[in-house]
């Protein structure tokens, strides 16, 4: 032990933050050893998924063009849809990001005078320009789709009795985003999740019930396809990539809702027909077989989190004892120059560019100066360590990701490193 000491010191974390991480991390081992138990039962799952799918080394092969009769991107989606328990699914590197993803869902399945409707309040800042809540060239309000949406009730949970009202003949998509955004709210449970469609579905059956999944995939054992969703929607550089998929994302569900989609993503008679994979499949693949193990060490890192802060005074969502729903950890500062000490913490932990401080800058989708910290491998991966923040408050931090437990643990440890040595926490 005294050699892993020696070790974290050379990496800059004195004994004393050292000895107070340990005394967290000792009272998390129940916690820790359930996160153990439903990776496990997620990696038989994705491993049946494989086996019943029949991948073979085949199905790593390139295709280039038009990527007519590409067996392994075929069979991909088809392990996506046994995985997630839906009736088809897109799985491709042309879904440049989770926005991108959910943007061709939405479009795809939304015509002129149709009603998108989001029960769970104002959506995550990107999308506010692709449905037009802030005007932007391209949104679906120009395309004459319109918004309604009903803000959760002060507890974060939802508001029936104005769902109830807002429901009307236009209401063609129900938008849920599962995850907590920009915001100190809950993040729902699967649960939560199914109660909400089963009460939309009760008094409209034919609106189609989209999940952004982001961030919450194989958190839990089930998925909000197992609950009533026609879609979830997410990306490969957040959990089901498992850190190797260098791009892409992923929409399943309903199979005419897909159909919809790919014909929005590719060009209506086209679908999914096209789409070369360009040899990122093998990446696809072996990215969703490890995604269970690691958003096991992404979970156990913002438990860690949790706790190393709460225990400090600082307000954090979820709190230090609450279950788990996504990966991401939003710890409250109060003050700018502690959330920019966090990140500069975590960045300064990383593999890549370690050796750079981050720092606020006005980025393209938000409304306010954005500070990010990603030494990552795959630019923007969110399921590799990183955090992030608007300059705005309650000057929160999202922290989250980290391929494996320890890498996430050393990531807290040095962002508590950089507030101690900046005197704006006492341990």
């Amino acid at each position: 032990m005294m050699e892993l000491e020696t070790m974290y010191q050379c990496l800059g974390i004195s004994s004393q933050v050292l000895s107070y991480g340990k005394s967290i991390e000792d009272s998390l081992k129940e916690r820790f050893e359930a996160i153990d138990a439903r990776a496990e039962y997620n990696q038989m799952k994705v491993l049946k998924a494989m086996q019943d799918n029949r991948v073979s080394d085949i199905h790593f092969a390139a295709t280039t063009g038009y990527g007519y009769n590409d067996l392994g991107r075929d069979i991909l989606e088809n392990v996506y849809a046994s995985v997630f328990h839906g009736e088809s699914a897109l799985v491709r590197p042309q879904l440049i990001s989770g926005t991108h993803a959910l943007h061709i869902a939405l479009s795809g399945n939304l015509r002129p005078k149709d009603e998108l409707l989001s029960p769970a309040g104002k959506p995550y800042d990107t999308l506010e320009e692709v449905i037009g809540i802030r005007d932007s060239v391209g949104s679906l309000k120009e395309y004459g789709v319109i918004y309604r949406q009903v803000d959760l009730l002060s507890d974060g949970t939802f508001d029936y009795e104005n769902i109830k009202k807002a429901l009307n003949e236009k209401t063609k998509l129900v938008t849920i985003q599962r995850s907590k955004g920009y915001d100190t709210r809950p993040t729902f449970s699967v649960k939560q999740i199914g109660e909400l469609i089963a009460f939309i579905k009760n008094r409209k059956p034919d609106v189609i019930c989209m999940v952004d999944n982001c961030y919450g995939e194989f958190v839990e054992t089930i998925e909000p396809t197992d609950v009533g969703a026609d879609m979830i929607v997410g990306s490969l550089i957040k959990n089901p990539g498992g850190g190797l998929a260098p791009i892409g994302g992923y929409i399943v569900g309903r199979k005419d809702c897909i159909d919809r989609a790919s014909y929005r993503l590719s060009a209506p008679g086209l679908g999914k027909e096209v789409g070369a994979s360009l040899g990122l499949n093998q990446s696809f693949y072996q990215g969703l077989f490890l995604a269970p193990t690691v958003v096991a060490g992404a979970l156990k890192g913002a438990i860690f989190a949790a706790n190393i802060y709460e225990k400090l005074g600082f307000f954090v969502v979820p709190n230090g004892s609450e279950e788990r729903h996504d990966i991401i950890q939003a710890i409250s500062f109060g003050k700018p120059e502690a959330l920019i000490a966090f990140c500069q913490g975590i960045q300064a932990a990383a593999p890549v560019d370690s050796f750079v401080t981050p720092e606020p800058w006005d980025m393209p989708g938000y409304d306010a100066p954005v500070i990010m910290a990603a030494g990552a491998f795959v630019q923007g991966s969110s399921i590799e360590l990183s955090a992030d923040g608007p300059l705005k408050p309650p000057y929160a931090a999202y922290f989250q990701g980290g391929l494996t437990w320890y890498h996430a643990k050393l990531g807290i440890l040095m962002s508590l490193q950089k507030l101690v040595e900046k005197n704006m926490v006492t341990i």
